[in-house]
């Protein structure tokens, strides 16, 4: 059974994933972890997970802590800030069910990037480290496509913000110098 990470307390815990595998099912298509899973892969990928409910303007990630856990969006809103260099919060994103956040901090045990809150009521699917090492030690061709799942989305993001970062400095270029940085 995995553990219930402490970060996580202030929200209600609702169980292991199993008896919500039906509405994570439901995500595959629009959820870019799951979209090459079937749906018996998701039924045992939620043996590993836990769900809990989070109320309007609850944090569900805060920046600066650290965790060695992701979650997956199964219902609802959550409101993605950063804050900016006079510690005031930036709104980067509102994402909907189907998307997961957190996987940098699970992989690497870094701090957390960004604060996450709930907007609405929400409900959150839960894996964290030590899961995933049980998946790859006992379901090692879940867990291999866990992986290779995890990798592909994180370089995706990685180009996309490169990509970003690239217009950015083409438009506001300081002297030039910071293009070798891609």
């Amino acid at each position: 059974m995995p553990s219930r990470p402490p970060q996580l307390a202030h929200l209600e815990y609702l169980g292991d994933a199993t008896q919500f595998a039906p509405q994570i099912q439901a995500l595959i298509p629009k959820c870019t972890l799951l979209e090459n899973f079937s749906s018996a892969e998701v039924n045992l990928l939620a043996r590993f997970m836990h769900v809990y409910r989070a109320e309007d303007g609850m944090e569900v990630l805060r920046e600066g802590d650290g965790g060695d856990f992701m979650l997956i969006l199964i219902d609802g809103k959550v409101d993605v800030h950063k804050r900016d260099r006079w510690n005031t919060p930036q709104l980067l994103a509102t994402v909907e069910a189907g998307r997961s956040l957190g996987e940098m901090s699970m992989i690497d045990g870094e701090r957390r990037f960004a604060t996450c809150t709930a907007v609405g009521r929400v409900l959150i699917a839960v894996l964290d480290r030590e899961a995933l090492a049980r998946i790859i030690v006992e379901q090692s061709l879940l867990g291999a496509k866990i992986l290779m799942e995890l990798v592909l989305m994180l370089s995706q993001r990685l180009r996309a913000t490169s990509q970003r970062l690239l217009s950015v400095l083409n438009e506001h270029p300081a002297d030039g110098s910071a293009t070798h940085l891609l």
